[in-house]
């Protein structure tokens, strides 16, 4: 299960729709390791001067590892984040989570790290089964 879906919140969704920002903190509550993870590194996109911030570093365990897994593979929450955030996700394998302006989707910058050279550059034995 990818989250812990207080029960005002599951009966508010069977009702209908639900504000974005009770969705994102069910997120935060659910999943707090992808939570901090998205949330440095967007921080950081936002205060610095490079075109993208990322993540490299692996997750402490596997707990960690599945949160951050479940947060990027499920389209509702990446979006929540993205939207939260300000900020288009990228991912390229278990740990490197990647944050970059809404304006650089679809530039150079962006178009790289998503691309499959970066994927094949960035494998290393030790992340074989991550």
């Amino acid at each position: 299960m990818s989250l812990d879906v207080p029960t005002a919140l599951l009966e508010r969704a069977e009702r209908g729709e639900v504000e974005d920002a009770d969705f994102v903190e069910c997120v935060r509550n659910s999943l707090p390791y992808a939570w901090e993870v998205v949330s440095r590194i967007a921080g950081e996109l936002h205060s610095g001067a490079d075109g993208y911030a990322d993540n490299l570093v692996a997750p402490p365990d596997e707990v960690a590892r599945g949160q951050l897994l479940r947060a990027m593979a499920s389209d509702a929450i990446r979006g929540g984040l993205e939207r939260h955030f300000g900020v288009k996700l990228a991912f390229q394998n278990c740990h490197r989570v990647a944050a970059f302006p809404l304006a650089a989707v679809g530039g150079d910058t962006y178009s790289t790290f998503i691309g499959t050279r970066a994927q094949l550059l960035n494998q290393n034995p030790e992340l074989r089964n991550c």
